[in-house]
């Protein structure tokens, strides 16, 4: 027995090895992982709404630092959301796919902070809406190509290039780009995935 655990996988093991966690994590995700992209979606939308709504109609200068409650809100969410669902083993994809988003998370958060700051810094302009879309649709293309979903690929890579479109919309009119772009990377391709967890069921 002990010499089965410690044996070294040959080349056809190996892949076939790969396979299976990729099989594993595809069918947690047609059951269960449309929900946090569906969360992190219309949290997104909704925020930016708000945020555009203010800035245009009230002028309030407090305005944009609603994004800040895009964590606060998206993330337990996101938790509770986990917590209701069967408890499956942990595969190497799944903490690859996790690293994948904390490493995106953290440096939408860090250019985020940069943008506020930008006037401290003597920064005059950062295309901020452009930079975390950018982050977020690559976060989105490499979790499709990692778990071999064409879907996600797609949509982070169609979301990649329209982030350029914040570069060409400036104002208060990048919000709203900003928002529809964030529908077709998020909430399409979390919507298609529980719709596959449905007919799964």
């Amino acid at each position: 027995m002990k010499f089965m655990e410690d044996r070294i996988l040959n080349n056809s093991e190996s892949l076939e090895l790969i396979s299976s966690m990729i099989k594993n994590t595809q069918e947690k995700i047609t059951k269960n992982s449309g929900t946090p992209f569906l969360i992190w979606g219309y949290t997104t939308i909704i925020i930016s709404l708000l945020v555009w709504g203010l800035s245009k109609y009230t002028l309030c200068g407090w305005s944009q630092a609603l994004w800040f409650a895009l964590p606060i809100i998206a993330f337990p969410l996101t938790l509770l959301s986990q917590r209701k669902k069967k408890v499956y083993v942990k595969t190497f994809v799944d903490s690859v796919i996790s690293k994948i988003w904390i490493i995106f998370g953290v440096a939408g958060f860090i250019v985020t902070i940069l943008a506020f700051l930008s006037p401290v810094l003597g920064v005059t302009s950062m295309p901020i809406l452009f930079s975390v879309l950018l982050l977020m649709a690559m976060g989105t293309a490499l979790t499709g190509l990692v778990i071999k979903f064409n879907i996600l690929t797609i949509c982070g890579i169609v979301s990649m290039f329209l982030s350029s479109a914040c570069l060409i919309y400036r104002g208060l009119d990048s919000i709203l780009v900003f928002s529809a772009i964030f529908f077709i990377m998020m909430v399409i391709p979390g919507h298609i995935l529980n719709s596959k967890a449905n007919k799964n069921v």
